[in-house]
């Protein structure tokens, strides 16, 4: 499909991008969330915003590999959502950097996402 062909002319590159980055984010989150759990109930907060953060990065990738049943303002409105949960998961995950890899991967897979959905926005058609 050409950027052409696509409701909104989204760019097919930055889509593909973005897609990839919402991809990274949930695999590294799901691997963060399941790690945290293994450590015990004072990662409780990290574990099930890196849950949360997968959801709604696996949602949204699906969302975008379907371009025909998209519109404007829902899209606009799943792109937020990514940009709110991957800042917030990213930020739980810095303050644990230090004691697990898996949640400076998830904070760095985050901040990824997170400046793929901004750039998406400011992309899309007004």
């Amino acid at each position: 499909m050409s950027a052409t062909d696509m409701p909104m002319a989204m760019d097919a590159e930055m889509m593909q991008d973005t897609m990839m980055a919402m991809n990274a984010a949930s695999m590294a989150a799901t691997m963060c969330s399941a790690s945290d759990m293994r450590m015990g109930a004072e990662m409780a907060t990290c574990a099930a915003m890196c849950s949360n953060t997968a959801m709604m990065a696996d949602t949204g990738m699906r969302m975008m590999m379907r371009p025909m049943g998209m519109d404007a303002s829902s899209m606009r409105t799943m792109l937020m959502a990514c940009v709110a949960m991957g800042t917030a998961c990213a930020a739980e995950c810095r303050q644990h950097a230090d004691m697990d890899e898996s949640c400076r991967y998830c904070a760095m897979a985050c901040d990824e996402m997170v400046a793929k959905c901004e750039a998406m926005l400011t992309a899309m058609p007004a």
